[in-house]
């Protein structure tokens, strides 16, 4: 049975994928609540809104949505300068709703102008060093309320703070957190079958509930339907109105980025295709409802979606139960949620913020080129300890200044500066005639142009998914490739990866010396591709893939 938005072909899967969903989503939405200074209700009700309605208008089908580290993270820096602007706890609460509701706003617009064509643009330094940046903020502002301590709002201010560490640290919250840490990463080796989050959750807070420890928190959470909040917004003084727009565009471009990401990893475990632009119409109206109510903004969640389709989720269906299983919680169990210690719900967020920094990215600092590791570096300390907003427009401008110091050098040297071709329709050049008309359903020539850099990586990778699948092996050219960067170097490996994994053997030819340093340098050489699968020439792999299959020895 279809209809315009739902089809129940799936709903036992469904029902057990969103519930799943739900229970992960559980203890992260009122840790996050927590974490935005709104408290624990507010993530709460962001989570049954986003996670009801982007799952019902949303562009992927098995997107689980609600509140997320970076969108948090975005959300407490507003509510701190909210806090500053305004002495009084409404106004500030009207700003904040205010730029909550204008950022969903936005994103509904960036789906109707089609702005996620131009979100893959974003460089990988940037993206790396914010969402590392946003990890380490995770960290650092549960430091004191893991020791049971109240936190300032700021890293600055928290790292300065230090010292009171020693005279105020409560034992009892440190144990307490220390176990729910423990839980976390232990009982995954038990079963998978339940969330260690919610079983580390549960476990913590019956120790502190049955020993009577002396711990803050999370306080009462109020029961019933969430009243509207927006009865305020139009007495907002226009003077903050420059500060509204500037969080909400943040917002707006965050949680596209984050959704949209989200929704590729769901298209690769379902084998599907997600439409970028209905799902940020999706996430804006969630965000607008969440707002509307009092909620922290979200977006589209890796892991809720994850166990959400490993469950059994297939439809859009799985998202709205995951929500409503939320809201059940909210009217019938919000009493219990009272007695859940903060030092446990910083227990969760800490691995969380270890788990958003980009361990890949740093590790290769001293391998990529200078200049994207100057970007990573200089997007990640301003992210931490400065503005989020500077961060990303900095690094994107940054990135986009070296790109074009870079192009100009390498045209001064008279190299070709192109772009990838296009694969649609891409003839064979004059080498590779023979070869082609004889193999060309097993064995397939991909032509790069100039150098892979951030801006043509998304294409390469849409258009490598299109491959046919007789085909044996891919061929990719770089003779013409003088320049890598991060980015490209990343997206080579990601469809390198992609290929073998569906048992296509790749073949490179023509490297020049600074991608082969680089691919060499992250061990993608050796370890991904073999050095007896490169080759100089063209004729050269030729008669290497010919030999192989007449010999019948390429993976099938």
């Amino acid at each position: 049975m279809r209809n315009k938005f739902f089809n129940f072909k799936h709903i036992k899967g469904d029902f057990t994928g969103g519930l799943v969903a739900g229970v992960v989503a559980l203890p992260l939405a009122l840790a996050f609540g927590v974490q935005s200074g709104l408290g624990a209700t507010a993530g709460l009700y962001g989570a049954i809104a986003v996670g009801i309605f982007a799952a019902m208008f949303g562009g992927t089908e098995t997107q689980a949505s609600g509140p997320t580290g970076p969108m948090t993270v975005v959300s407490a820096a507003l509510v701190a300068t909210a806090m500053q602007m305004n002495s009084g706890s409404e106004g500030a609460m009207n700003i904040i709703v205010l730029t909550f509701l204008l950022g969903g706003a936005f994103q509904v617009v960036f789906g109707f102008l089609n702005i996620a064509g131009y979100v893959k643009y974003f460089p990988y330094p940037v993206i790396s060093g914010f969402m590392s940046g946003v990890g380490l903020i995770i960290i650092i502002l549960q430091i004191f309320p893991f020791l049971g301590m109240d936190s300032a709002k700021s890293t600055v201010a928290v790292l300065k703070d230090v010292p009171r560490i020693a005279s105020e640290i409560n034992l009892q919250a440190l144990l307490l957190g220390a176990v729910t840490i423990a839980v976390y990463f232990i009982f995954p080796k038990i079963t998978k079958a339940v969330p260690s989050a919610l079983v580390a959750l549960i476990v913590a807070t019956l120790i502190a509930y049955f020993t009577k420890m002396d711990v803050p928190l999370i306080g009462e959470i109020p029961s019933g339907l969430p009243a509207l909040q927006l009865g305020g917004i139009l007495s907002v003084d226009p003077s903050v109105y420059p500060k509204i727009i500037e969080y909400a565009l943040v917002l707006a471009v965050l949680g596209s980025i984050d959704s949209l990401l989200t929704s590729v990893i769901a298209d690769n475990m379902t084998k599907t295709k997600h439409n970028s632009n209905r799902e940020l119409i999706g996430q804006g109206i969630g965000n607008m409802l969440a707002a509307a109510i009092g909620g922290i903004p979200g977006a589209g969640a890796t892991k809720g979606t994850v166990v959400n389709i490993n469950a059994g989720g297939r439809t859009r269906l799985s998202g709205i139960f995951h929500g409503l299983f939320l809201l059940a919680v909210l009217l019938g169990l919000g009493q219990l949620a009272a007695h859940i210690p903060l030092c446990v719900l910083a227990g969760l967020l800490i691995p969380i913020g270890f788990k958003i920094i980009d361990f890949k990215g740093l590790k290769h600092l001293r391998k990529v080129p200078k200049a994207d590791a100057v970007v990573l570096l200089l997007v990640l300390l301003v992210t931490t300890f400065g503005s989020l907003i500077h961060a990303v427009g900095i690094g994107i401008a940054l990135a986009c200044l070296l790109f074009m110091k870079k192009s100009g050098d390498i045209g001064e040297k008279g190299l070709e500066v192109g772009n990838i071709s296009e694969i649609d329709g891409e003839k064979p050049w004059q080498d590779e005639i023979q070869f082609y008309d004889k193999y060309k359903d097993k064995v397939i020539v991909k032509h790069l142009y100039g150098p892979l850099f951030f801006g043509f990586t998304s294409y390469f990778k849409d258009q490598i998914k299109t491959l046919s699948k007789d085909v044996k092996a891919v061929i990719i050219r770089m003779d013409r490739v003088p320049y890598m960067d991060q980015t490209g170097l990343y997206a080579l490996e990601d469809v390198i990866f992609d290929l073998e994994k569906e048992n296509i053997e790749v073949i490179l030819v023509g490297l020049k010396e600074q991608p082969k340093d680089m691919l060499e340098a992250v061990d993608i050489i050796p370890n991904l591709i073999p050095p007896e699968d490169i080759f100089d020439h063209i004729g050269d792999s030729y008669a290497y893939l010919r030999n192989k299959l007449k010999a019948g020895e390429l993976p099938s």
